[in-house]
């Protein structure tokens, strides 16, 4: 007579889950710093601080005079588009370069300052640095002054 044997189960560790606890110890002792011993700080003390030094920075200040030093041609923008060089108004801002050149040949001692009013848009700006650009003009060489627009004094109505 055969009596019941339970068969040897195979014991089957998951390698999976172990491989990835493995990985995740193994990154975590890399990356943790370890302790440095006291040896490497005698060789290698900190460095002495170094002596403050004390600037003083340059202030501005505006010295008062009677003579003017140049006469700047004024290049003026309109938020309408409009833009004269030197109380010349120009028929199309497209002319604005062929003018720059122009005025470049007729008086080449003579500097250029850009007034705009404050309503002119980036893309006529723009349009004016580029134009200056191509007639050989650099653009740190004309300042620009934003001007506010004119304060309309506001009447009421009411009170005609």
């Amino acid at each position: 007579m055969e009596f019941y044997r339970p068969r040897n189960k195979v014991v089957k560790v998951p390698i999976v889950p172990l491989i990835d606890i493995l990985t995740i110890l193994l990154i975590f002792f890399i990356v943790t710093p370890k302790k440095e011993s006291e040896t490497a700080e005698t060789k290698n003390p900190p460095p002495e601080p170094r002596p403050v030094v004390h600037i003083e920075l340059p202030t501005v200040k505006e010295v008062p005079t009677s003579e003017v030093l140049e006469t700047r041609a004024i290049l003026s923008v309109t938020p309408d588009g409009i833009i004269t060089l030197d109380n010349y108004e120009l028929a199309n801002p497209e002319l604005l370069t062929d003018a720059l050149i122009v005025f470049r040949s007729e008086f080449p001692q003579r500097k250029l300052e850009l007034a705009a009013d404050q309503g002119v848009t980036l893309s006529q700006l723009f349009m004016v640095w580029d134009a200056l650009t191509a007639a050989g003009l650099e653009i740190k060489d004309v300042p620009a002054r934003i001007r506010l627009p004119a304060e309309v004094p506001f009447i009421d109505p009411l009170q005609r």
